[in-house]
């Protein structure tokens, strides 16, 4: 584990992805006093099993959740680049964007996505931690982006949904405020959390959804000696 650092900023491809990768260690070092910043990268808007659905609607709505999940973690700011869920690229725009709010928000550790996570089916859960290592490569290097701050070198980069673990948080104290965090995105209960919305199951999977949050973590505190952890990927710019 790390000392809570001073500030840190968490990258994720939708609204709901920061919450589910590394919603406890957030709230941990949020509660201990860290600057807690939030970027989203996608507008969320193919998030639903509806195929009728208002998909401008639904990205306002993912919007409103992710505040209020940002609320539940303590965090101090929550960011969106609003590029359309689906088709998240990692061009030059993108990591001119993701490098921006590196320098704009020094933060002393950046986490995201492992790019390098074998198998993983969503392109934008790839080209998220594509995104994130780059920026971070243009963020400490002034002659990247010089129009969009100056340069800025975060002490460690964790990646979450890790293909080799190596690192970890303990996740007990900021796991009531993960599980908080994520039945915000009640948009997400029926296709990702498996919870019917007013029906009469609904305690149940509730409570079904909250252990299951509590055996993965218990799952990754296993052998570091913590009841409940969340694991990462760390590297040491």
């Amino acid at each position: 584990m790390t000392e809570p650092p001073a500030r840190v900023l968490a990258v994720g491809a939708h609204p709901d992805d920061i919450e589910f990768g590394c919603g406890a260690t957030l709230a941990r070092w949020a509660a201990a006093g860290t600057e807690v910043h939030l970027l989203v990268l996608t507008d969320g808007s193919k998030g639903t099993w509806d195929a009728s659905a208002d998909l401008e609607a639904l990205a306002v709505r993912r919007r409103a959740e992710q505040l209020e999940a940002g609320t539940a973690l303590g965090v101090a700011s929550v960011e969106f680049l609003d590029l359309v869920d689906g088709e998240l690229a990692a061009g030059p725009a993108e990591r001119a964007a993701v490098c921006a709010a590196i320098r704009r928000h020094q933060p002393d550790t950046v986490l995201g996505h492992d790019p390098w996570k074998r198998y993983r089916l969503h392109p934008d859960h790839r080209r998220a931690g594509e995104l994130v290592l780059d920026g971070v490569v243009a963020a400490r290097d002034p002659h990247f982006f010089p129009d969009r701050g100056g340069p800025h070198r975060p002490a460690r980069l964790l990646l979450f949904e890790a293909e080799v673990v190596d690192h970890v948080e303990d996740a007990a104290p900021g796991l009531d405020a993960k599980v908080a965090a994520l039945l915000c995105h009640r948009s997400q209960w029926r296709s990702t959390l498996g919870i019917t919305p007013g029906g009469a199951d609904e305690p149940a999977e509730r409570a079904a959804f909250e252990a299951r949050i509590r055996r993965e973590a218990a799952s990754a505190g296993a052998g570091w000696g913590l009841a409940l952890a969340e694991g990462y990927k760390r590297l040491d710019p």
